[in-house]
């Protein structure tokens, strides 16, 4: 048996074991998810990325694992800019906070489903389409353009189009029943509002992946590193949001940082093309990243007047 065989089986046994102890012993009873415990919980996740990438550096060598946390930190990166959706999504619904949990969870089963066949079609596309490489490094790059000229993200689950389609032919409750997705009523089994948010979020996750996928792929085409880098960041998407839904619109040059590694990892897929054969080492590729969101983090820290006056405007 090969490492990187051992190493899937352990992948394969160790995310299942984490999300059912997750959703079936630590949060059985429906709570609001407090900082203290979505800290703890990022730190768990965390932890378990980190182990993971120590076993690919010591079974499959540095390479890998560069490539690894590479891909595991960028995918970090781009989630944390996709909070501030969940929460506006939440916000529209009015969703109580003890049910946010429950409705991530399942976002985040849904979504580890989904990469994987983003992955694979991203991977295939690429080995048996060259040209391909510019298309994904084009569409990188203005989505890295786009993203620092964008005023404000606008989420409008009413314009959905599965939303639509779906409470055109399923009825729907008009209030919250615990955290079920379902009840019954009238004599009849009914959808519950919760079920929606969590369709609006397994949606938005697909546009999520739109822009994720390809800038893993353009750090390294191994599915292996792909898939795994890519669905352990995911799994600490829920504990992320609830430790930083207070505080992410304060993160003022997030998306600037964003747009810089986004169009950074463009030009470093297109130029890896046949045609240019250039190849940024990996280690200055986790340096760039790195580099880019340290520098952005602090410019926020130290530059929060915009934010202060946003704060002050709205408690008059």
């Amino acid at each position: 048996m090969s490492h990187e065989t051992i190493l899937w089986i352990t992948f394969a046994i160790m995310v299942p074991v984490a999300l059912g102890l997750d959703l079936g012993v630590f949060q059985r009873e429906a709570h609001k998810v407090k900082v203290k415990e979505a800290l703890l919980w990022c730190a768990v996740w965390i932890s378990l990325a980190l182990l993971f990438g120590l076993a690919i550096y010591l079974m499959l060598g540095s390479g890998k694992a560069v490539n690894f946390f590479t891909g595991y930190l960028v995918e970090e990166s781009l989630s944390v800019d996709n909070l501030f959706v969940f929460l506006l999504i939440f916000t529209y619904f009015a969703v109580p906070d003890r049910y946010q949990h429950r409705v991530l969870f399942w976002g985040i089963v849904g979504a580890v489903v989904m990469r994987g066949i983003f992955i694979a079609t991203g991977i295939t596309l690429l080995e048996n389409l060259q040209w391909v490489i510019y298309i994904f490094g084009a569409f990188l790059v203005y989505t890295g353009i786009r993203l620092a000229i964008q005023k404000e993200q606008e989420v409008k689950p009413e314009n959905n189009p599965v939303l639509k389609l779906f409470r055109r032919f399923v009825p729907v409750t008009k209030r919250y029943h615990g955290q079920k997705f379902f009840a019954r009523g009238r004599g009849r089994r009914l959808a519950t509002p919760l079920l929606m948010v969590l369709i609006v979020i397994e949606t938005t996750d697909i546009v999520f992946a739109v822009d994720s996928v390809p800038a893993v792929l353009a750090i390294t085409r191994d599915p292996f590193i792909v898939y795994t880098s890519n669905i352990f960041a995911i799994l600490g998407l829920r504990a992320l949001y609830f430790a930083l839904a207070s505080v992410i619109q304060r993160l003022r040059y997030l998306n600037y940082g964003l747009a810089v590694i986004l169009a950074f990892l463009g030009v470093k897929m297109i130029i890896s093309s046949s045609y240019f054969n250039v190849e940024i080492p990996q280690l200055v590729s986790l340096g760039v990243v790195i580099g880019i969101l340290v520098i952005s983090a602090i410019a926020s820290l130290l530059n929060p007047e915009k934010n202060q006056k946003q704060d002050k405007a709205g408690e008059e």
